[in-house]
Parts: structure tokens; sequence; C-alpha cells
């Protein structure tokens, strides 16, 4: 058996892996692949009109917000983010906690005056920074809710009084957000809703077509919310089992369920990294994500060898990112609290075999 805690793409849950394997073969007695099937018919519309509606319900998404389905990931949402919101001129402001802030910020800083309000970068981004002010004159303030390379993660919403845009590409759906409190929400599928290959799009309908600016209208969030996603063809398969697995989350509840699962998921981790004497956590406490679980081990010498019994034990993708080195599980929705007690079961073993 596997254990899949790579940080993306995403683990799903087996009866979505199933009933969308099965849509390859033939969707819905069309006698056609959901592969092959036009994206203008009515079949499929009904899947986007179902996958809209799932996320207003699961999100409690206000009616005057548009729900989008995208492409080209969080990145090409970093430039279209300041292409709709920020005007000839303007500034924005943006929280610095990891590569994906910082890759945000500087492609925004093309398009206009970029002020970074804060920076965890002194220490290698492993808190949230908390008193900082927020230009009142900005257009908006950006900054990412989970920061999937370093273990943070930001569990209240900043009070700023400008508009509020936030990446949650890796925590989308997996803990109660008041979607009104924000201007724009966006995030990759590929952590919590789907596979690779669509980007959820959450945007309050006032900020459209603001800017000012004369952009293409691949980029203008205005045209796809006049289009209903469909300005370009969308990526049909990624929508439909994204579809697919925000019916499972419905099934277990919701996302007010999953949160309580996560939370649970994530503690019996934390725990065992805590007391366990050859493991520690890289994250300042106050500000460990539920999503990544980021964590070293004391001697880094020994993390080859952790690595090879992770791997007997069908743990896989534990290994850190490059930049913070050490080990990462990524603990999304669909991860079973059984995966957590089997990396645990590794950690303790290692330490019996080790510590003698």
């Amino acid at each position: 058996m596997k254990h899949n805690f790579g940080a993306g793409p995403c683990i799903l849950p087996k009866e979505v892996f199933q009933e969308a394997s099965q849509a390859v073969i033939e969707f819905n007695n069309t006698g056609l692949s959901i592969l092959e099937i036009s994206h203008r018919s009515k079949e499929f519309e009904q899947v986007v009109v179902e996958a809209e509606a799932l996320v207003r319900e699961l999100l409690n998404v206000p009616a005057d917000y548009s729900v989008l389905f995208l492409q080209g990931g969080a990145s090409q949402q970093f430039a279209m983010v300041p292409m709709n919101l920020l005007p000839e001129g303007g500034k924005a402001a943006y929280l610095d906690t990891g590569v994906w802030a910082t890759k945000a910020a500087k492609e925004a800083s093309k398009l206009g005056h970029v002020e970074i309000v804060a920076s965890s970068s002194d220490k290698n981004y492993t808190y949230i920074p908390k008193d900082y002010s927020v230009p009142s004159d900005a257009a908006y303030f950006h900054f990412t809710s989970n920061n999937t390379i370093y273990g943070t993660e930001v569990f209240e919403r900043p009070n700023v009084g400008i508009p509020v845009v936030s990446d949650m590409s890796s925590d989308i759906f997996s803990r109660v957000i008041d979607v009104s409190e924000y201007d724009l929400i966006y995030a990759g599928a590929q952590k919590n809703m789907g596979p690779a290959g669509v980007t959820l799009v959450i945007i309050k309908n006032e900020l459209l077509g603001k800017s000012g600016r004369t952009i293409p209208a691949i980029f203008d969030y205005q045209a796809h919310a006049k289009a209903g996603s469909m300005y370009n063809t969308p990526p049909v398969y990624s929508i439909y089992v994204s579809m697919l697995n925000l019916r499972w989350l419905k099934a277990k509840g919701g996302v007010s369920v999953i949160e309580q699962e996560n939370i649970v998921k994530a503690r019996t981790l934390y725990e065992e990294i805590d007391r366990n004497t050859l493991f520690k956590g890289t994250a300042d406490k106050d500000d460990r994500s539920r999503m990544n679980i980021t964590f070293v081990m004391e001697n880094p010498e020994q993390e080859a060898a952790f690595l090879e019994l992770a791997k007997e034990r069908g743990l896989v993708g534990i290994k850190g990112h490059r930049s913070v080195g050490g080990f990462r599980a990524s603990v999304y929705n669909a991860l079973t609290i059984s995966s957590i007690n089997a990396l645990v079961d590794a950690m303790r073993e290692f330490e019996e075999n080790t510590v003698k």
C-alpha cells in the first residue's frame, strides 16, 4: 500500500479515481469519452453548472461573487491579479511569506509599484509576520494563505481596510473561510480540489472591469465571467474531476467536517514530531500549517536512512523541498488518518532502532 504525502498534484479519494476513470472510457452513457465530448455540449455544460454550484455551497460564496474555472495555475494569477486590479501608476501591497508570495509580488511589480509590507525571509520563512501596516492608498493587499514549501499557514484574514486578495492554492476547501471577507481568491486545483489544469477564481463582481487598463480578453476576469468560464476551451477533464471531488467533499459533510479531520491529522503528526528525539519541526508552532508539515532530523546524516525506511513502508513524497531540506508531509483532504499513523509508526520504529 502506498501512502501519498506528495505536495502536488494531489491525492484524491479512490471513489473519485474510479468514477473519473470510467468517464475516460464512456461519459454518462454518451458513447463518448469525457476527453472527447464537446465543451459546448449540454452534458459538459451541466458539469460546469454543478461544479460552480458545489463551490458556492461548500464555501458559502455570496451571490455578488463570480466563480470562474480558468487555466494557467496560480502562476498565471500572479499576473492576472494586477492586470485586473492595479490601475496604471497604482500601488499594491504584498506580504512576503515564501517563494510563491515572492513570485506573485515580482509579477505585480512589472505592472505597477509593489510595497512589501512585511517578510519572514530573515528566518527562511519559518513564521508568518504579525505586526505590519498596509498603506491605505494601495489598490489591494495580497497574501498567500498557506506556504507549501515552508509549512506555514495564515489562519485569520489580516484586517487591512483595503481589498484583499489571497492565493489559497494549497488550503482551499481544507477549512472554513468567510468568502465575504475577501475580494478575490484564487487557487490552483491540484492540492485539495482536483487535478492540475484548472484554476479556481472567486471574485467580487464590483471589481470586474475596474482597473482602467486595456488588457487582452484572455486575461480579463470580466470576459471570463460574461462567458461563464467558456471564453476559450476550458480544461474539461480537470473541471469534471474537480466536480467529482467536490461531490465527495459534500457527501462527507462539507468543509466544516473535513476541517476537523485535518486538525486531528495534523495534530497527530505534530505531536510525534515534538515527542520524537530524532526529529524537530521547522515552522514556528503558532504558524504551523495543517496542510504541509515540515520537519528535519536533529542529525541530518540520518535523513537518508529514514527516507529509505519510509520507502520500504510505502510512504511516498515526504522528502522536503530543496530550499528547506528534511521532510515534508502534505496532509491534504483525501489523505486518511491511517496514512498519518503509518508515518508516525515509521518515525517511532526509526527512533527505537537508532536510540539504543
